[in-house]
C-alpha cells in the first residue's frame, strides 16, 4: 500500500520484541527466496516486526508487498526499505518489481502472500493473542456499539482493554483514530504485543466481512466471537446476501474462534447458528432480544423492558434458570440486542455476570453511536449522532428513538455516493413513514453528483409523502443540514443525524475533508440554548 492508512498508528508498536531469524519464518510458512542471490542476502537475517503500508514501516522489520485491487504492493518496496525494511515477502510478480525498483533488496516469495501475512505476522510478535482475553463482533450494524460494551466490561474484569475497530485503535491511554473497520494483520498483531507488554490484559476487536475475507484475523484465535445481525450492506463486494453470511461464518470456525455467541434475531443469524452446530465446529450461544419465538440460550423478557431518556432496563435469562437485571445506557431494543450480545460474550469469556452489568450500565456516549450531543431538560431538545446507514439500521434508530420522543422526530441524513445505489430509496421511505421531519443532506459523495444522490432518497420519500410535507433539502453543506435540525428542535423534540457518527471526514469529489458531525452539532445547541 502507498496511502499510508496506517501513518498515525506507528506509534502503537512494542517497545521491544525479540527478533525472528527469517529462516525460521521461511521454514515455518514455506516461503521461498526470490533468487540464489536472495538466498545468500537472507542468510542469518532476522526482523523485528512486519508491515503491510511502506509509509508505517520500521527499521528491522518485513515488508509485505501484497498484490492489490488497483495496485501492487510490491512497487513500494523502496520507500518500505528507505524507512529500514530489510527485505520483503510478495508473490512471484511482485519479486520482480522488487528486483527492478529495488534492486539489491532481498525478496521472499509465497504464492498468497495476502494468506499467510496474519500467521507469520503473529510468530513475528510471539503471538500476543495468547496472553490476551480476545474477543470479536461481526454483523452489519452493532458491532461498534458492541465492542465498546466488552471494553468497558473487560477493562472493570482485567483493569484495561485494548480497543481495535472503526472509531479508533486504542491500546491504555494512546488512541489514534482507525482507518477502517478491521486493520491490516501486522497493526493488528503489533498492537496486541503493545496491550502484552503494557499488560492491559484484554482486546476488543470488530471483525468486518472484508477483513474476514480478506485474512487480516488470521493468526488469531478469538476467545469469543459473536454475531449482531446481517442487513443489506457491502453487497457491492459480496453480491448476494448468502455470500454475505459465507463471510461472516468463517469467524465462527476454530481456526478463528474458541466458541460463539449469535443473535437469533433475524433469519441469517439463525441460518448461522444452525450452520455452525450442524458442522459441529465451535460451542454456541444463541441470544434472543427482540419478540419471537426462536429457539435461543439466552432471552430478553420484551414485556419488562423499560425505556427512559438516560436508559433502558431489561431482564436477560440465562440457560440454568438465572435472571440477570441489566441496565443499558442506550434507548432502544437494538441496544438491548448489542447489551445482550455482549454480557452473554464477557461472561462466556470468564466474566462474572455481576461485574459484567455493573460495568454495562455505564458504558455511555460511544463516538457515533446514539451520541448524546444535549439531553433533553426542558428546555432544550434531545440531540443525537448516529452513525445508521442502512435501511434497517434507520428504522432501527428512529424506532429506539420514538418512545423517548413526547414531539416531533426530526432526522438529518442522507446516502453514501459510490455505494449501493439501491438502498437510496429505501432510506427515504423509512425516515418518511416514521419521523415527522426530514431534512435531506449529503453524506460522502465520494465521485457521484450529490444532487443525483438526493434525488434518489426523495423519489422514496414521495412514495409515502408525495407533497414532501415537512421535507427540507439542504444543497449547501452538511453542517448546515445538521444546524437546520438543530434549530427546528423544540424542547419536546428529538433530532437525529444519522449517516456518518464518529467519521472525521466527508469525502466529496475525490477530496476527504474534516468533518465530523458530533462537534458540529454541539456548536448549534449551544448556539440555539447555550452552554449546558
Amino acid at each position: 500500500m502507498s496511502n499510508h492508512a496506517y501513518e498515525s498508528a506507528a506509534a502503537l508498536r512494542p517497545s521491544s520484541n525479540g527478533p525472528i531469524p527469517i529462516s525460521t519464518l521461511c521454514e515455518r510458512f514455506s516461503l521461498v527466496p526470490a533468487s540464489a542471490d536472495d538466498s545468500t542476502a537472507l542468510n542469518d537475517l532476522s526482523v523485528l516486526g512486519v508491515s503491510v503500508d511502506s509509509g508505517d514501516t520500521s527499521p528491522g522489520e518485513l515488508f509485505v508487498g501484497l498484490p492489490g485491487f488497483t495496485a501492487h504492493g510490491a512497487r513500494f518496496a523502496a520507500e518500505a526499505v528507505a524507512s529500514g525494511a530489510v527485505a520483503v515477502l510478495t508473490d512471484s510478480d511482485g519479486a520482480q518489481i522488487v528486483h527492478e525498483l529495488a534492486p539489491g533488496t532481498p525478496a521472499l516469495v509465497h504464492d498468497d502472500p495476502r494468506a499467510v501475512v496474519g500467521p507469520l505476522s503473529a510468530e513475528v510478535y510471539h503471538h500476543p493473542a495468547r496472553g490476551l482475553i480476545t474477543t470479536a463482533v461481526t454483523g452489519t450494524n452493532g458491532k461498534t456499539t458492541t465492542s465498546y460494551f466488552l471494553d468497558a466490561i473487560l477493562s472493570a474484569h482485567v483493569g484495561g482493554c485494548m480497543v481495535a475497530g472503526t472509531v479508533e485503535l486504542r491500546v491504555g491511554e494512546r488512541s489514534v483514530e482507525s482507518p477502517r473497520t478491521t486493520v491490516e494483520a501486522p497493526v493488528l498483531q503489533r498492537m496486541m504485543a503493545l496491550a502484552v507488554e503494557d499488560r492491559v490484559g484484554a482486546a476488543s476487536l470488530e471483525a468486518s466481512s472484508h477483513a474476514i475475507v480478506l485474512h487480516r484475523l488470521d493468526g488469531i484465535v478469538v476467545d469469543v466471537a459473536g454475531f449482531t445481525n446481517l442487513q443489506r450492506d457491502h453487497l457491492d463486494f459480496h453480491k448476494t446476501m448468502q455470500g454475505y453470511l459465507d463471510a461472516k461464518a468463517q469467524l465462527f470456525t476454530p481456526e478463528r474462534a474458541r466458541r460463539g455467541v449469535i443473535c437469533v434475531d433475524d433469519q441469517w443469524g439463525r441460518r448461522l447458528a444452525d450452520r455452525i452446530e450442524r458442522a459441529g465446529l465451535i460451542p454456541v450461544d444463541r441470544v434472543r432480544a427482540y419478540p419471537g419465538d426462536a429457539s435461543a440460550d439466552w432471552w430478553v423478557s420484551d414485556a419488562a423492558v423499560s425505556m427512559t431518556d438516560s436508559a433502558t432496563t431489561f431482564p436477560l435469562h440465562g440457560p440454568d434458570g438465572e435472571q440477570i437485571e441489566a441496565s443499558c445506557p442506550l434507548p432502544g431494543l437494538v441496544n438491548v440486542q448489542n447489551a445482550a450480545l455482549a454480557l452473554v460474550m464477557a461472561i462466556r469469556a470468564g466474566v462474572p455476570a455481576a461485574t459484567a452489568t455493573a460495568a454495562l450500565a455505564g458504558a455511555h456516549n460511544i463516538p457515533g453511536r446514539m451520541q448524546r450531543i444535549s439531553q433533553r431538560d426542558g428546555q432544550r431538545g434531545l440531540c443525537i449522532v448516529d452513525f445508521a446507514h442502512t435501511p434497517d439500521a434507520m428504522e432501527l434508530a428512529l424506532k429506539a428513538v420514538r418512545p423517548i420522543t413526547p414531539g416531533r422526530l426530526i432526522v438529518v441524513f442522507g446516502s453514501d455516493g459510490d455505494r449501493d445505489q439501491g438502498k437510496r430509496p429505501m432510506l427515504g421511505e423509512v425516515c418518511a413513514r416514521l419521523a415527522d421531519v426530514l431534512v435531506v443532506t449529503d453524506e460522502n459523495p465520494r465521485s457521484e453528483d450529490p444532487q443525483l444522490i438526493r434525488n434518489a432518497i426523495l423519489e422514496g420519500v414521495r412514495s409515502v409523502r408525495p407533497d414532501l410535507e415537512d421535507v427540507e433539502e439542504v444543497t449547501t453543506w452538511r453542517g448546515d443540514a445538521v444546524r437546520r435540525g438543530v434549530e427546528l428542535c423544540g424542547p419536546q423534540d428529538t433530532v437525529i443525524v444519522t449517516g456518518k457518527g464518529h467519521e472525521p471526514f466527508l469525502e466529496a469529489a475525490g477530496e476527504f475533508i474534516r468533518y465530523n458531525d458530533a462537534p458540529v452539532m454541539a456548536e448549534a445547541v449551544e448556539q440555539k440554548w447555550g452552554r449546558g
